[in-house]
């Protein structure tokens, strides 16, 4: 299984504290600013865009952060913990890219039949800001820089923290609960949080369980990578708000009311649920109890 893929390198507590302490520094230091800076994020935003005079720019040099730190987390996975970063993905043979084309589509197709619906009921909420050199420039740049991005968060949270904590839990339903507040608390100097409120904690919690859930459920990561993938694809290339952490030359730009937050919340109620049942057809997941909350049990080894 997902999790039991930790047992084959080497897993001392002090290997997993440095490799966290490095890898998770940005996510610290971004939350750590936030709580005891008094700084106005969309005027941190504001200043940051006055600097780089490009949305463009602004977005690529946003996601290059992530390449290093990545390019740090499989290196001591593989110098410190002697694993490959295959046991890291998955417990298959070999990574399942048809499963990573299909989340992405399944979240592709919902994302914008969902605006789609939107749009035509309220289109005076949003405006058609569509320039096809920026926005050639703009997809060229997610297409290259978000894999890293959702990459570092999958590989990070879904990927090392949900097997290091599960060998040491000795069970699947705390590192499934860990890694999803994790990834929630780590989004909270998110501008759109400042705008909305705690409210988006839900959302952000609720997606890191679905992503879990997803890894856990199919003994891999390919369905949390391609479906995270093309969740911040689209939140950059199709829409943009003022208090966005993502602000881009989309195709569209929301100029209605912001949001109450509750808008956010209906995704995790009913939407998530869903395409939960899709996948779990389509991969025919049995045991859910066992998986999500099973006992996590090292190998057995051969007495002589």
């Amino acid at each position: 299984m997902f999790i039991e893929q930790a047992y084959k390198g080497e897993n001392e507590t002090w290997k997993f504290v440095i490799t966290c302490i490095l890898t998770m520094g940005i996510f610290i230091s971004n939350l750590l600013f936030f709580l005891f800076v008094d700084v106005d994020p969309q005027a941190a935003m504001d200043d940051m865009m006055r600097l780089f005079k490009s949305k463009n720019l602004l977005l690529a040099f946003n996601l290059a952060v992530f390449i290093p730190i990545l390019a740090v987390l499989f290196l001591l996975v593989w110098a410190l913990h002697k694993r490959s970063i295959l046991s890291l993905t998955t417990a298959r043979k070999k990574v399942d890219w048809s499963r990573i084309q299909f989340s992405f589509m399944m979240v592709f197709i919902y994302t914008v039949v969902s605006f789609g619906i939107v749009y035509y009921m309220t289109p005076e909420d949003y405006v058609l800001q569509f320039d096809s050199s920026k926005f050639g420039i703009l997809v060229l740049i997610g297409l290259v820089f978000f894999p890293f991005q959702i990459g570092l968060e999958e590989y990070l949270f879904r990927g090392y923290v949900m097997q290091q904590v599960g060998i040491m839990a000795r069970n699947r339903w705390f590192p499934l609960v860990l890694t999803s507040v994790l990834f929630g608390i780590f989004h909270w100097a998110n501008p759109e949080v400042a705008e909305l409120g705690a409210i988006t904690m839900v959302f952000y919690i609720g997606t890191g369980l679905l992503l879990g859930i997803m890894t856990l459920m199919d003994d891999g990561m390919e369905l949390a990578l391609g479906f995270h993938f093309g969740n911040n694809l689209l939140a950059a290339t199709l829409l943009t708000y003022e208090y966005s952490a993502l602000q881009t030359d989309a195709i569209f730009k929301s100029v209605g009311q912001a949001d109450t937050g509750v808008e956010l919340v209906l995704p995790v109620l009913i939407v998530y649920p869903i395409f939960l049942f899709i996948l779990a057809k389509k991969y025919k997941w049995s045991n859910w109890k066992e998986k999500l909350t099973g006992a996590v049990h090292p190998p057995a080894t051969s007495i002589s």
